[in-house]
């Protein structure tokens, strides 16, 4: 078999009667419901109410505490009503609750030098630039002046991106371009510099670089076109007649690739592949057929195909997703083949979490996310048995199950087109997220086996460091705060310019932790701001942590490097402020248990706390506290 990447056949079809389902959402059924609905393969029509359904969750102040919101700003030199009526449905997806403001077309410029303009007044979190070849001049060839088109090209994209960076503040979002299917030499188009073709791919280049040295995200809408096809991508006919961007066939698909991007920038991408095993990662039951019966290897195009899958679960994991296992076997038998099979790439120190047993896989999963300290919306499970997908469904639906057709040579292509890993940076630190969690793991084996917290909290033998932002790891930072949602007292988003600016003009702290299990790279974050006028008191902007460390009294030790630095600039206060979200219930006495005395509460739960940094005595948890300083 053969599959599109515009049917998203990784999805299943929707019920017959989803349009109707999604008219009579209201109020918190439509809450619970819409992501539920989000997941299946939406039809335009179907998608169009299901993002008139989030209008009125929107207009009736209802929340969905499992999408994190997020203003989109969508800049374009064409027409985009009809892509428009999808891209909520594709967003929620992922994670995210999207509202979209869109001015009239063809006005980026206009709109991105204007201080006053509808899209640098609109409070936008992110903005799309969504221009094409038509609005570089590249539309045509240059056989004399290619190199000039092209410095003419980028220079008109680097003053929108200029203009908003300074205008809007919000994160930016960067294409790169789908080259046509026109041709003027055929093969010799890469070669002469001046081709359309040759234009393109050089302002592909340029767009890579612009967006790198801006702090803009990059959507690669050219490696989306080559999937669906150029000759399906480009429609002439609507875009003489109605100016769309490209075929509306590819709506679905493009929505879809920039939800998973936008759920990437608040933090909704998925950290953990949960691998089933017989018919998975191998052919036949190992507890039936035996190691000499299962088929994994080279020699046939069953055992290489899974070889494939395993193969793409290694390089998963070496970019920083957790493998887990969870199968419905003896454990001695599953594990047979990790230990002893010659075919097999996977070993057993390549899975963090291994459940094999005879209880339900939604058990399994619940215990693979209590183990690895992670929420159950973090797990991937890939499963050839439609019936257990199908259970995993029903009992867990935040975990995400793809659809896979019957032959494992198409699993990977089907597991990386769903986008569930999708990253809007790479780092060292996300390198060692595995050896993180695997540690995390031996970590809970200890506490599992001390006599108390305060005996296993020095046992860990932690250290953290603390010191001001920097150059280095502003871009992590920049992540920690876009999707952090838990521990996160007012979940605040920055982007990265907005991170610099806060170098210059507050007190900022960047916290990173390790222990004598690994090292758990940067896990919090404080700004402390003048508060107003009042030089001597500070107001905390920002104070979030990782999940990740919790119960190890870091937030104690936080405090204490936040007031030595409050008492070396003069200053005598600390307010403290919680805004409550629907994800950050459990961080709502933070202050009052650090000490801090509340001094007032609105109606809508906002509170806050003071802290007399002259009466404060360091609390001096069972931490070494390395100091940075600038």
């Amino acid at each position: 078999m053969g599959f599109s990447i515009v049917d998203l056949p990784w999805l299943l079809p929707p019920p017959a009667d989803t349009r109707k389902q999604l008219r009579a959402l209201h109020g918190d059924e439509a809450a619970a419901q819409l992501p539920r609905l989000a997941a299946f393969r939406l039809r335009a029509d179907e998608a169009g109410s299901f993002a008139k359904a989030l209008q009125r969750c929107r207009a009736d102040g209802v929340s969905i505490p499992s999408l994190s919101p997020l203003r989109l700003g969508l800049l374009s030199n064409a027409t985009t009503d009809l892509l428009a009526a999808e891209l909520p449905a594709g967003a929620a997806r992922h994670g995210v609750a999207l509202d979209l403001v869109i001015p009239p077309y063809d006005q980026v410029q206009q709109q991105a030098f204007d201080p006053g303009s509808e899209i640098n007044r609109s409070g936008a979190d992110a903005i799309l630039v969504q221009v094409d070849h038509h609005w570089l001049n590249l539309n045509n060839s240059r056989l004399d002046d290619g190199g000039a088109a092209l410095d003419a090209a980028m220079d008109r994209l680097e003053a929108v991106v200029d203009a908003l960076r300074t205008n809007s503040g919000a994160t930016l979002i960067l294409q790169t371009l789908p080259t046509p299917p026109l041709s003027l030499f055929g093969s010799f188009d890469r070669v002469e510099a001046g081709s359309m073709r040759a234009l393109i791919d050089a302002a592909n280049a340029r767009i890579l670089a612009l967006a790198q040295s801006k702090g803009a995200l990059l959507f690669d809408v050219g490696v989306l076109a080559e999937r669906i096809g150029s000759d399906t991508w480009f429609d002439p006919v609507q875009w003489f007649a109605f100016k769309l961007p490209f075929a509306s066939v590819a709506n679905g698909a493009y929505a879809d690739a920039l939800g998973r991007l936008l759920g990437a920038l608040r933090g909704k991408a998925r950290k953990c592949l949960v691998l089933d095993l017989d018919n998975t990662c191998w052919g036949g039951v190992i507890g039936d057929d035996g190691m000499a019966g299962i088929k994994i290897g080279q020699g046939s195009a069953t055992g290489e195909a899974f070889l494939g899958v395993q193969n793409y679960a290694l390089e998963l994991r070496n970019r920083g997703v957790v493998l887990a296992v969870s199968s419905k076997n003896d454990d001695a038998n599953a594990r047979q083949p990790f230990r002893e099979h010659p075919d097999m790439l996977l070993r057993e120190d390549h899975i963090t979490v291994f459940q094999a047993n005879w209880l339900d896989k939604a058990s399994n999963l619940e215990a693979i996310a209590q183990t690895l300290n992670i929420g159950i919306d973090a797990l991937v499970l890939l499963d050839d048995n439609p019936a257990e997908r199908a259970q995993m469904r029903a009992a867990l639906p935040m975990v995400a199950v793809p659809e896979l057709p019957t032959d494992p040579a198409w699993y990977p292509w089907f597991l990386s087109s769903a986008g569930y890993f999708e990253a809007i940076g790479f780092s060292a630190e996300d390198k060692l997220r595995v050896q993180s969690y695997a540690s995390e793991a031996r970590r809970a084996e200890v506490l599992s086996k001390s006599r108390s917290l305060g005996d296993y909290l020095q046992s860990l033998d932690m250290v953290m460091h603390a010191s001001p932002f920097d150059t280095d790891n502003r871009p992590r930072i920049t992540q920690l705060i876009n999707k952090t949602n838990q521990f996160n007292l007012t979940t605040r988003r920055y982007t990265t310019q907005q991170v610099e600016d806060a170098e210059l003009g507050a007190n900022t702290i960047q916290v990173r932790l390790k222990d004598t299990f690994g090292d758990f790279g940067m896990i919090g974050v404080i700004i402390a701001r003048p508060n107003g006028s009042q030089e001597t008191s500070w107001q905390i902007d920002t104070w979030l942590m990782s999940c990740r460390v919790l119960g190890r009294r870091v937030e104690e030790a936080m405090l204490d490097r936040l007031v030595l630095d409050a008492q070396a600039r003069g200053v005598k206060k600390l307010i403290g402020i919680y805004k409550p979200t629907a994800k950050n219930a459990m961080v709502k006495e933070h202050y009052a248990k650090l000490g801090f005395v509340k001094i007032a509460q609105d109606g809508d739960g906002e509170a806050h706390f003071e802290l007399d940094v002259d009466s404060y005595a360091l609390k001096m948890p069972p931490i070494v506290i390395e100091h940075g300083r600038n």
